[in-house]
């Protein structure tokens, strides 16, 4: 604010204009009046514009104030920031809930899945569908449906034999025990009758049982494979295997014809099979439920059966020891004789009944100085 000095128009003494105490004449009074006119009229025009200001700010005070209240009001009544929170949290909600309920979609699909794999393993007959056609010879003996699930093993037993013995196998299982309770035996290498007693070679051989291992218990594990397929109905040996397996695998290779790219494949020997490993999963199963295929190979077209591989795995296997009945193991053998005369004199020394013997069955020789193996089967 302007001080209260400043607040007044300052008129000059006339005295002053005088220079000391003169009288102003007509002209000079005129003259002062119309200078006074003009500081009147200069002040009138500031007050005015000074007016006018006040005006202009004090509207400018309302605008800013009634602007203020209004968006005071809009906030209270519309806020941003809010409704963004609560549209946040409404889609994180339905998010939550969305995900929930594919998970319990995925766990009921997985509990079916089970379950199918639980029936297919129960019922057979449920994997017929799926299963590569194939020509089978059934031979054996019939048995009742409690005995479907046991497995029948017959053992081919390979046994280790150093040089210097033999491995003789007796008709009947009591001629065998009774070479081996005897221990040793001395063997004539010379059979002539006229031979007097000192001209007669014999030799000492030791007898002992034959005892091996035996599987006991033998569990077997079977598992789908998930990215491998088994195709059969493939056409006949006309065709050389490595091209018939690059034609498959030129095949399934295409996304156009279901399959993807090919990470390995076997030809079947046993069954003129083939099975193909794609490199990403899920090929496989969609393969599989189309169940057959038409391919292209040479000029014709055959349609192949898609199946499953399943793949067993040994998870349990368990042995007992087991002792030969008929079989005896006899050692010590001296290099005295060739092969073929010194198996002539143990099979005819043993053969003898007055000599603890019997019906020979089998008789297996290695000399000194070699190595065999012997294999056992039923």
């Amino acid at each position: 604010m302007d001080s209260e000095e400043n607040s007044f128009v300052r008129l000059e003494d006339p005295q002053d204009l005088q220079g000391g105490g003169s009288e102003m004449t007509p002209e000079q009074v005129r003259q002062e009046i119309e200078r006074y006119k003009e500081l009147c009229s200069a002040v009138e025009q500031d007050n005015a514009a000074l007016q006018k200001e006040k005006e202009e700010t004090e509207q400018r005070i309302r605008q800013v104030k009634n602007t203020k209240e209004l968006i005071q009001e809009n906030l209270q009544q519309h806020n941003p920031l809010e409704d963004l929170i609560q549209t946040l949290q409404s889609e994180i909600f339905l998010a939550k809930e969305e995900k929930s309920g594919l998970e319990q979609e995925k766990e009921m699909l997985e509990k079916k899945l089970e379950e199918m794999r639980k029936k297919s393993w129960e019922d057979p007959m449920m994997m017929l569908p799926a299963l590569p056609e194939r020509n089978l010879v059934f031979k054996g003996l019939v048995t009742d449906k409690e005995d479907m699930n046991k497995l029948m093993l017959t053992p081919l037993i390979r046994y280790p034999l150093q040089g210097g013995s033999a491995l003789i196998t007796f008709e009947k299982a009591e001629v065998a025990q009774r070479v081996i309770e005897a221990k040793e035996h001395t063997v004539e290498l010379s059979h002539g009758e006229n031979l007097e007693e000192l001209d007669r070679c014999r030799m000492r051989v030791q007898a002992s049982p034959v005892d091996v291992l035996l599987p006991s218990a033998l569990e077997i594990g079977l598992a789908q494979s998930s990215r491998s397929i088994l195709v059969s109905g493939l056409p006949g040996r006309g065709i050389p295997e490595e091209v018939l397996l690059d034609k498959l695998e030129l095949f399934f290779s295409k996304t156009k014809n279901g399959g993807s790219e090919v990470e390995s494949r076997e030809f079947l020997d046993d069954c003129g099979q083939v099975v193909l490993t794609f490199v990403h999963d899920g090929v496989a199963e969609q393969l599989i439920a189309r169940g057959q295929v038409q391919v292209p190979i040479g000029k014709v077209k055959y349609k192949l059966k898609i199946s499953p591989y399943m793949r067993g795995e040994v998870t349990n296997l368990q042995f007992q020891p087991s002792r030969c009945a008929r079989t005896v193991l006899l050692s010590g053998i001296p290099d005295v004789l060739a092969e073929e005369p010194m198996r002539d004199a143990l099979e005819i020394h043993f053969q003898k009944e007055s000599r603890g013997g019997g019906e020979v069955d089998a008789l297996g020789y290695v000399p000194a100085g070699r190595r065999a193996v012997a294999v056992f089967s039923e």
